[in-house]
Order: C-alpha cells, then sequence, then structure tokens
C-alpha cells in the first residue's frame, strides 16, 4: 500500500486533471464544475443532479458518489491511474460514463 503523502500527490494530480478535462466540457454539455477543499464536484440543471469525487486517505482510494452510486478507485500500477475494481474503468473513463447517462448523450473527456 502507498504511503499517505504518495496518494495525496497522485490523488491531487488525478482530480486536478480531471478536473481541467471537466472544465473544457462543461460549456458544450452544460454542467458546472467545481474543485473546492480538495474534492470535486459536478452539478446538471437538467436533469438536476450533483456528482462529487473526493480523496479517501485513509483507505487510499478515490470515492465517487454519482447516479445514487457509491464508487471506490483503487490505484492501480499498470494503468498509472485510479480504477475501480469493479469495473475496470480508469477515474477518467468513470466519470465520461456517468456523466453520458445522466445528460443522456455521449461525452468525451
Amino acid at each position: 500500500m502507498m504511503d499517505e503523502q504518495d496518494f495525496k500527490k497522485r490523488a491531487d494530480e488525478a482530480l486536478s486533471h480531471l478536473h481541467r478535462a471537466l472544465i473544457g466540457a462543461a460549456d458544450d454539455y452544460g454542467f458546472d464544475v467545481d474543485f473546492n477543499a480538495g474534492a470535486l464536484g459536478i452539478e446538471f440543471e437538467d436533469p438536476p443532479g450533483k456528482f462529487v469525487i473526493s480523496p479517501n486517505t485513509p483507505v487510499r482510494q478515490i470515492w465517487v458518489s454519482a447516479l445514487a452510486k457509491s464508487y471506490k478507485l483503487d490505484w492501480d500500477i499498470v494503468e498509472n491511474s485510479f480504477v475501480h475494481t469493479e469495473s475496470g474503468e480508469t477515474l477518467k473513463e468513470l466519470i465520461e460514463r456517468v456523466v453520458s447517462k445522466q445528460l443522456k448523450e455521449e461525452v468525451s473527456l
């Protein structure tokens, strides 16, 4: 298991990268993005909804709350990314899928 400092660095890099990708897509797809206190929020007006992506340092995971579900992602050395162990999706792939489902259109980040 990685140490706390390494986890925080990797989580911050992953969330910052995702934040930049979401900012680039927000105007095109009509949602708002907020990055505050280490957590990333995505808010939708139509249909209404809010997704939250945040690091959980004690367990070294990134947690995603979206579509009334909770997804827990672990660091994957091979993918060099946080990965949802059940689906095998990287953080970016998971967010693309849940945002696409929320908006009922294909979203590419």
